[in-house]
């Protein structure tokens, strides 16, 4: 067994369990270079680290790509531009079932409000951030003064470069780096397949493997007008990777919890997600039944449905790993270690009480994180029409006051990517709306009780369906044109506006930031403190070669092409093209089994053997949909698109076990493209470069 890493030793699973040496989702300008050396013998050139940063780009509704072209393409999962092709789709045209082909680039289909951002620069400003707050600082001092530093940075950093500029909190408040990037927001869409062969097995094979997925979406960036041009991209490698070869994923993981402590954990196994996962629960159950009226209604619910199941099923990978009990156990053992090491050192023993305060903010947080989840995070008025309204509301009030003093998403260095999202004309459907407003009411209801004041004033004498249906009715914010009216007319337009939704969202605007100031002051401030304390503890005693948890930013994990081992046996690392067919046949060729008529027109074309799907022992989580998968040469041989059942617990803990990470291979995509979809020219233009003239496309996919 290869040795563990230190980070490995302190927090996850050291202490009783194994910890393995390609744990890890490092920060670019942290890399694991001596591990890399020491394991695989194989040491990235500062040239290599900088092609796989800047050809990676991030997927601002939530997922991870990357530049395949000198002409701006960019690869990422199906399911990732899912809300694209959702948008994109009208009843007459569903591409996200039926799928798409651009047969010339002027077929190119623009979306609706989707950004893209490319990492350029990262800056660690720890010590800017840090002298803001003063030791004398009250809490509400100290984020004050935070806010200020941060909101300074990010302005300078967005003046001086013209970049988006973030402030990244690591280490759980241990560091703070500025993150520079590119944004791109002229996307268009060039080629996605069909939902039965992206998402072939349905949620049945959601999480398993083997899998016979084509989870693969091509968009192009365009800058004036012009497809844009970029130097640093991934050579689409035509043989893909073998059986113990190195591969390397760049990509942006969302949230993980590796640093929590225990008693953060037992907070998350008895309160936080189980309280998720009812929510989940009773959103799908709202949303199928709304599905099971008509097929227009299936299609308008399919993708946020699909969201939906598969964060019901992470979540109860997460319960089922806390509620056994060894994450928690080892997290216990490995906390009274550090804990014991700081003690034991008079330099660190100011530090001594970090935990304690982690424990105590997660006793308070129990009182207001409800209450929290319904109104400031707006889960009791479950529709885009009130944080559209909301947004507007917000927006007002806070442009009267200095940038360095307004809410983080309301600060001038991140103005063009809210404008983006909230004058998006992209379709609001009245009736599915309705559907989860009245669903998310009666929730609100439920919790807070029907005799609540603030719920009677939300409900004005109607019952959640009717105060449901008169506000969707009455308002006029499905019209981007009204949003940029109302926004232009700043508080006074908000003051007087009669849309129902504008003054739904001014009532609870006062009891929200009420929520949310308490939540910070008495929760996330103590919090980020603490675990600043338990940072220094850390780098103290284990020193600094150690990756922060997941934070939505560009990481990059490494690991082999590996099976594993089930019940019943050895579970090989790859699939075949010609394994979908079997499988279709294996299930009696009926939903979610059913390949598109595209492949079965094209079986006879097909190269059976060619390798489809394979799992590997990277590091990675809900975030990396989408990621680049890539060898040591740099070139793209692979696309993440889900991990296998074992990888749920990786929100709080790695091993390489059985947990995989599920890529498609990039022999599958290329033979799909040139033999299921007739993309000749794309094809040429990922293999040899030159932009693509023009295709005649067969079935489905033609002319959408």
């Amino acid at each position: 067994m290869p040795k563990a890493s230190r980070f490995s030793v302190v927090l996850t699973l050291a202490l009783t369990l194994c910890a393995h040496a390609d744990e890890g989702m490092w920060v670019y300008n942290n890399l694991p270079l001596k591990q890399l050396q020491a394991k695989y013998g194989f040491t990235p050139s500062p040239q290599w680290i900088e092609r796989l940063m800047k050809a990676s780009v991030r997927f601002n509704n939530g997922g991870s790509g990357s530049f395949i072209s000198a002409n701006g393409l960019v690869l990422t999962n199906h399911h990732v531009a899912a809300d694209a092709l959702e948008k994109l789709s009208t009843p007459e045209h569903n591409l996200y079932e039926e799928g798409f082909l651009a047969r010339t680039p002027a077929d190119e289909k623009p979306t609706k409000d989707l950004e893209l951002n490319q990492l350029i620069s990262i800056e660690d400003v720890t010590s800017r951030v840090n002298a803001a707050v003063k030791p004398e600082m009250s809490v509400a001092e100290a984020i004050a003064a935070r806010r200020a530093a941060i909101a300074a940075i990010e302005k300078e950093g967005t003046e001086a470069t013209g970049l988006r500029c973030d402030v990244v909190t690591l280490y759980q408040g241990g560091q703070y780096h500025l993150y520079r990037y590119k944004k791109y927001t002229d996307v268009r869409l060039v080629f996605a397949p069909e939902f039965a062969a992206a998402f072939f097995g349905g949620d049945p094979d959601n999480f398993e493997f083997p899998r016979y997925d084509l989870d693969m979406c091509i968009f192009r960036v365009y800058e004036n007008g012009k497809p844009v041009q970029v130097d640093n991209f991934f050579k689409w490698s035509a043989a893909g990777p073998a059986e113990g070869e190195l591969i390397f994923v760049s990509g942006h993981p969302g949230r993980t919890s590796r640093m929590f402590t225990a008693e953060a954990l037992k907070h998350l196994r008895d309160f936080q997600v189980p309280y998720t996962l009812g929510l989940l629960r009773r959103r799908e159950i709202m949303l199928q039944q709304y599905s099971m009226k008509s097929e227009e209604n299936a299609r308008r619910a399919k993708e946020e449905l699909f969201g939906v199941q598969n964060s019901r099923k992470v979540y109860l990978g997460q319960m089922s790993s806390l509620q056994e009990g060894k994450i928690i156990t080892a997290k216990q053992r490995a906390d009274y270690q550090l804990r014991a090491k700081v003690a034991a050192d008079p330099k660190l023993q100011e530090l001594a009480g970090a935990w304690d305060r982690v424990a105590q903010a997660q006793a308070r947080a129990k009182e207001l994180a409800v209450r929290r989840a319904l109104l400031e995070a707006g889960q009791a008025f479950n529709t885009p029409l009130f944080t559209i309204a909301r947004h507007l509301v917000r927006m007002a009030y806070e442009d009267r006051k200095p940038d360095s003093e307004r809410l983080a998403e309301y600060r001038a260095a991140r103005r063009a990517s809210l404008l983006l999202q909230l004058y998006s004309d992209a379709p609001i459907y009245g009736d599915l709306e309705k559907a989860k407003l009245t669903d998310s009411l009666s929730f609100l209801v439920e919790v807070f009780g029907a005799g609540d004041g603030l719920v009677n004033a939300v409900l004005r004498g109607k019952g959640p369906d009717a105060r449901a249906a008169a506000l969707v009715d009455g308002t006029d914010l499905a019209d981007p044109r009204v949003r940029q009216l109302i926004a232009a007319g700043g508080v006074a337009e908000i003051e007087s506006s009669e849309d129902p939704m504008i003054r739904l969202a001014r009532l609870v605007d006062d009891p929200a930031r009420a929520i949310r100031k308490q939540f910070e002051e008495g929760i996330e401030e103590p919090e980020r403190q603490a675990y600043g304390q338990i940072s220094k503890a850390l780098f103290a005693v284990y020193g600094t070669s150690v990756y922060p948890d997941a934070t939505f930013t560009l990481r990059l994990a490494y690991g082999q092409v590996k099976g594993y081992s089930e019940g019943s046996g050895p579970i090989a690392p790859m699939t075949t093209l010609g394994g979908a067919f079997e499988h279709e046949k294996a299930h009696g060729g009926k939903d979610p089994w059913k390949l598109p008529e595209s492949w079965r027109r094209a079986k006879d074309k097909l190269k059976l053997e060619t390798p489809y799907n394979f799992v590997s022992t990277a590091d990675i989580i809900g975030g990396n949909s989408g990621s680049p998968v890539v060898n040591a040469k740099g070139e793209l041989v692979g696309l993440i698109f889900d991990g296998n059942i074992h990888s749920l617990t990786a929100n709080f803990h790695y091993t390489d076990e059985k947990s995989r990470a599920v890529s498609v291979h990039s022999a599958g995509m290329l033979e799909a493209l040139r033999a299921v979809y007739g993309a000749d020219a794309l094809v040429r233009e990922l293999t040899e470069g030159a932009l693509a003239g023009g295709d005649a496309c067969p079935g489905k996919l033609a002319g959408k």
